[in-house]
């Protein structure tokens, strides 16, 4: 089999979402990216993690969150429940998709995208690992003491606030976790390397909680 590669339409009410979907051959597992604010599928930093983890035998599902129009609207890119809800959507189409029906999934968050990754996970079950890259798990602070899949925080050393929310955040979660800080990195993680970083440390929480060796 040739790596699978198209544009998919995620339909919600009278709105459609845009996506991409990428399957490499014999794919692993499947892993969700969810964009934190202002960001879309067409995130650079998002799509080098995504190829990495392709590079890996991982199937990925990069789409939007939200529609041009809705994205207009400041205050819907800090509406958790909203961004949550479009994940579960995701997650649901997936399942009914004969190609990844079958994979095991995994959420992949960044920024407010951590926190819809996190609260969905708890409303919808099915997902075995969640990562999140510079995220703001605290947006979903209500629910953290709820999740049961394991989760990886990495947050740039550099970005001090995030870094404190994330601590935060990581204390309100009883579930199996890991948080990591990348030295010197800023909240982009634009400096060199930065994002090596992350997509490995990613691969390797996935590789455990998705893969686990026999």
């Amino acid at each position: 089999m040739k790596q699978f590669n198209q544009e998919v339409q995620l339909t919600t009410g009278d709105r459609q979402l845009a996506g991409d979907l990428t399957i490499p051959p014999d794919a692993k597992a499947l892993i969700v990216f969810a964009h934190g604010s202002g960001s879309s599928r067409f995130s650079k930093r998002n799509r080098e993690v995504a190829a990495f983890l392709q590079s890996h035998r991982y199937a990925t599902l990069l789409f939007d969150l939200l529609t041009e129009a809705e994205d207009v609207f400041y205050p819907n890119r800090f509406d958790i429940r909203l961004l949550s809800g479009r994940l579960i959507l995701a997650t649901q189409w997936l399942e009914q998709q004969q190609l990844t029906a079958p994979l095991k999934k995994g959420f992949f968050g960044a920024s407010t995208g951590a926190a819809a990754a996190l609260q969905a996970t708890v409303a919808a079950p099915g997902i075995f690992a969640v990562v999140s890259r510079g995220g703001r798990p605290d947006l979903a602070m209500d629910v953290l003491p709820s999740v049961t899949t394991p989760v990886l925080l990495i947050v740039g050393s550099a970005d001090e606030d995030v870094l404190l929310l994330n601590q935060q955040a990581y204390q309100e979660l009883s579930c199996i976790k890991k948080l990591i800080t990348i030295e010197g990195a800023t909240h982009l993680f634009e400096e060199p390397g930065a994002m090596e970083q992350v997509s490995l440390a990613a691969c390797n929480w996935f590789d455990q909680n998705l893969n686990p060796p026999a």
